[in-house]
């Protein structure tokens, strides 16, 4: 600890800490643009200037460390005149333009140069204007505005690891750029919207649409990856804004992904927002007497056993409960939460968490990705191993697509038969595992979306015992899920009963006529035509492939629209919160649910969410502990058996869509087009 005297007061801070971060520890504000906590020093906009004893000058305090006996006046009035003539400079070019600036009421320059600016400027010079860049559909420039702290070219550089921002030209000519004028190849840009200071880099679809003030903040959950990255979420007048991050260190920092950024225009567009019912081969209108009425009378023939149930992606814990209640009324044991098949055992929780936990990335030494892509698949993950890497001595080793991580990864193979060698220790990466202290690996679902998954779970579990990787105080088996829903699911035993069916057999039943009637909730991503010539429900909030199957629609809210409980792939429960209400007669889908099982006679015991809730945490305590990771116990899961010679595939196509809500964005529509033209590796070409 060093002892230094601030303004007066004599403190003690960590050694190796700024000026600047001990003055903010004891609560001492001072100003400053280009320093951010996660990104390396700059010291170029020079605001942050303080007064230390026995120097010639003042001193830039997010660039000088603390030193024992050290004197520091933030306040005296050498300080106070030495922040009023670097915002007088700052001051000389950036417009007038604030009333028509996005950035307005958010603004750090604002706030800055009313609190510590002079109120006046004594220079008269015609300002300087910039040509403004390229930076694809997500980010408006208005360059003219930009102070040149440089945090958007750190951030590219250090966090995104996509080096395709920088400043050309010195001086009044310096200028803040993409090297080749085209869209920023990195799923994390739109972060840099957040970190900019001024108005020069904005968001481009909210851009003239809404002013802060306007709009009713929401703290909630993301759902569109498997992360659970914590948002707020902006509406107006029940409909959303925009999203942004929220702080949680423990899962996204202060980074979100592009598709969770900008996807939320989709949230308004195809709609369901009313019940719907097949009359004649077409969907026509109907009331929800009306639909319940057909499903009623469509269900008195069926017999349990011949009746399924799959849960989507984007489903929350409370509608998968409701939902497998109502199928074990009727009898039927054919329910299942993976749509895309994957070989998750759900008897052992370990074998289905990303177990390290996420911040715990940065305790391992050593890292294998087996059949995973975690830059599409989890970009905040990715994000947090590429920090990792940048902390030094991290060998990383990958058994799957060839792709750009961000990050030097040596590629070790394709597919299982490296993975079997590796297993075997006659791989030269064995010797690196073996030698690490806390190394993990991460199996995603590329690797277990197949035939052989289980197969491959059980080599995956193998190598995480063979290379000692659960040690003590140490969990380095990891699967990287790509659903939101799929941990909440698992944990429920939303999964086949005895004698039931998975996806892919009711999916074959169903071809067969042996599935007579299938409940789809949010399941959109299966092959529809397999469904033959079932009787088919759909409950969703958007017109997506299960839609369009469907015999009756049943129109849900959408994860914005409704409280609901979400585990993410570390297995950390989390609620996400209500920012606006369903269009029309949509509900919330646990509601829908209850009033349809009393319509059929099988009434739940559930009249509001803290039922529904209580009943959730009967069923696995990971519900009675909302944000906090539940200790796991190790066992046996997987198969063993004769693993197929294939290479692993990613799962993700295309990363800016991937579930009904991102489909149906013009946002990212624009991305996926922009992705292709420039080949950046998001839409699936190597990068």
């Amino acid at each position: 600890m060093t002892k230094l005297t601030i303004d007066g007061h004599e403190v003690e801070v960590a050694d190796g800490l700024s000026i600047l971060q001990a003055c903010q520890s004891i609560g001492i504000e001072v100003p400053h643009f280009c320093f951010h906590e996660r990104l390396s020093i700059a010291g170029n906009c020079r605001m942050c200037l303080v007064e230390v004893e026995k120097a010639p000058k003042p001193v830039a305090s997010c660039a000088m460390p603390v030193a024992e006996g050290m004197v520091v006046n933030t306040d005296s009035e050498a300080a106070k005149t030495a922040r009023r003539g670097v915002m007088e400079f700052l001051l000389i070019n950036h417009p007038l333009d604030c009333p028509i600036c996005d950035q307005g009421g958010e603004c750090d320059l604002q706030d800055q140069a009313m609190a510590f600016g002079m109120g006046r400027s004594r220079y008269l010079e015609n300002k300087r204007a910039v040509v403004e860049k390229n930076m694809g559909p997500l980010i408006s420039t208005i360059m003219t505005r930009c102070i040149h702290c440089t945090r958007c070219i750190r951030f590219a550089t250090e966090v995104a690891g996509v080096e395709e921002l920088g400043a050309i030209g010195r001086g009044e000519h310096m200028e803040i750029t993409t090297y080749l004028e085209r869209s920023m190849g990195s799923e994390l840009s739109g972060n840099v919207i957040d970190l900019c200071p001024v108005g020069a880099l904005t968001s481009k679809p909210y851009a003239f649409n809404a002013r802060s003030w306007e709009l009713d903040k929401t703290e909630s959950i993301d759902v569109l990856d498997a992360v659970g990255s914590n948002i707020r979420i902006d509406a107006r007048g029940g409909t959303v804004m925009r999203v942004l991050p929220r702080l949680n260190e423990d899962i996204n920092e202060e980074w979100i992904s592009d598709k969770t950024r900008f996807s939320c225009d989709g949230l308004a567009r195809q709609r369901l927002d009313q019940p719907y019912v097949r009359r004649k081969g077409t969907l026509e209108p109907a009331s929800w007497d009306e639909a319940f009425a057909v499903i009623a009378k469509r269900l008195k023939r069926v017999k349990g056993e011949r009746i399924a149930a799959l849960a989507g992606d984007l489903c929350d814990a409370e509608a998968m409960l409701c939902l497998k209640e109502l199928m074990l009324a009727f009898g039927s044991p054919n329910i299942d939460c993976r749509q895309d098949g994957a070989r998750l055992d759900p008897r052992v929780r370990a074998g289905y968490l990303f177990n390290t936990t996420i911040a715990g990335i940065e305790e391992a030494d050593a890292l294998l990705l087996i059949g995973t892509n975690p830059r599409i698949e989890a970009p905040i993950i990715n994000a947090r191993i590429r920090k990792r890497m940048l902390e030094g001595r991290f060998p990383i080793g990958v058994i799957g697509p060839d792709s750009d991580l961000t990050y030097p990864a040596e590629r070790l193979g394709a597919g299982p038969d490296t993975l079997a060698e590796l297993a075997a220790g006659k791989h030269r990466f064995a010797k690196t595992l073996s030698q690490a202290k806390r190394p993990m690996l991460i199996l995603g679902m590329g690797a277990l979306a197949r035939r052989d998954g289980a197969a491959v779970m059980a080599v995956g579990r193998a190598l995480a015992e063979k290379f000692d990787m659960n040690a003590k105080g140490w969990h380095g088996f990891n699967v990287l899920h790509t659903a939101a829903s799929r941990v909440g699911g698992l944990d429920l035993g939303f999964v086949p009963g005895l004698g039931g069916r998975d996806t892919a057999s009711i999916l074959r039943g169903a071809n067969r006529g042996e599935i007579e009637v299938v409940y789809l909730l949010g399941a959109d991503e299966i092959d529809m035509s397999s469904l033959g010539t079932a009787f088919v429900i759909y409950q969703g909030h958007h017109g997506d492939t299960g839609a369009h199957r469907a015999d009756v629609i049943l129109p849900g809210a959408a994860y914005t629209e409704k409280p609901g409980t979400y585990v993410n792939t570390e297995g950390r429960a989390q609620h996400g919160q209500r920012a606006g209400f369903p269009p029309g007669e949509a509900r919330e889908d646990w509601r829908i649910l209850r009033a349809l099982s009393e319509a059929l006679g099988k009434k739940l015991p559930y009249d509001d969410l803290g039922a529904v809730r209580e009943a959730l945490a009967g069923a696995s305590p990971v519900f009675a502990n909302v944000g906090a990771i539940m200790s796991t116990r190790w066992g046996r899961f997987g198969r063993a058996g004769t693993m197929d010679s294939a290479p692993f595939a990613s799962p993700i196509d295309n990363f800016y869509m991937t579930d009904p809500i991102s489909r149906c964005s013009e946002t990212m529509a624009a991305c996926t087009a922009a992705a292709s033209d420039s080949s950046t590796g998001l839409t699936g070409t190597q990068g």
